[in-house]
């Protein structure tokens, strides 16, 4: 797969401000590459729980935005990187409802749903990468 980054950005994430930023570089980034509503509503939702996580439990961390292409198809990718404490048990994380903060347990598993393509990598102590893609429809 080639995908061209002509369009990346690196945004942080060090406060709540941050992640009003991002949502909205989202959202102009899906604007641009023409996406319906629905699915820049998907990204943006996706990319605030994850942004939230990454504040939350990553201590901060930054955020890479950049438009993809497959052949014909055009995509986003979002990828949230933190050097946290990282995540000890996967299986548990990604259940809907399992929370270490207090709060809903749907930030991981309902990221995972809005996006097209999800991947997490995370190990105690050192931090944990989230990479999610949204493909546009042919």
């Amino acid at each position: 797969m080639s995908n061209n980054d002509v369009d990346a950005l690196v945004l942080p994430i060090r406060s709540d401000e941050d992640v009003v930023r991002l949502r909205q570089a989202v959202r102009e980034l899906m604007i641009a590459a023409g996406f319906s509503l629905i699915d820049q509503t998907k990204m943006i939702t996706a990319a605030s729980e994850l942004a939230r996580n990454t504040l939350r439990y990553g201590g901060g961390g930054e955020a890479h935005m950049l438009k993809l292409w497959q052949g014909m198809r055009q995509g986003v990718s979002l990828t949230f990187i933190d050097h946290g404490p990282g995540i000890e048990d996967m299986a548990k994380a990604l259940t809907d409802g399992y929370t270490t903060g207090g709060g809903m347990g749907l930030g991981l598993s309902g990221a995972k749903r809005l996006a097209d393509e999800f991947d997490i990598v995370s190990a105690p102590g050192e931090g944990t990468t989230v990479k999610i893609s949204k493909w546009k429809p042919f």
